[in-house]
């Protein structure tokens, strides 16, 4: 069972469930992807939905690998999910929004 406040999400791959997180390593990966490009700049990117299937692939292909799956971004490109390409755009919003959300932490002391 994936847990959240670890960044992990649960998704369906391919008919089969997996554990995804983006792991340090995991983002070091996907900043290489980019040519050294900063994360900032690559969840900006993102933001302004500018998502390739490219993208999408390196996100969830990093995120698999960082939870221990041995799957290479030519596994992922094959596997199918329910929902198509917008089925694959709510993994990859999913899985940054567990890696970078902040809307579990604490209330800061005023």
């Amino acid at each position: 069972m994936a847990n959240r406040h670890r960044g992990e999400i649960e998704a369906e791959l391919g008919g089969r469930r997996y554990t995804l997180c983006l792991t340090l390593g995991a983002l070091a990966e996907i900043e290489h992807a980019y040519g050294g490009e900063d994360l900032l700049a690559i969840a900006e990117r993102f933001e302004q939905g500018r998502i390739r299937a490219t993208d999408a692939i390196r996100v969830i292909g990093a995120g698999l690998r960082g939870a221990g799956n041995a799957v290479t971004d030519e596994d992922v490109a094959a596997m199918q999910v329910d929902g198509g390409a917008a089925g694959y755009l709510r993994i990859v919003a999913d899985l940054l929004k567990a890696t970078f959300a902040v809307e579990d932490a604490p209330p800061k002391n005023p």
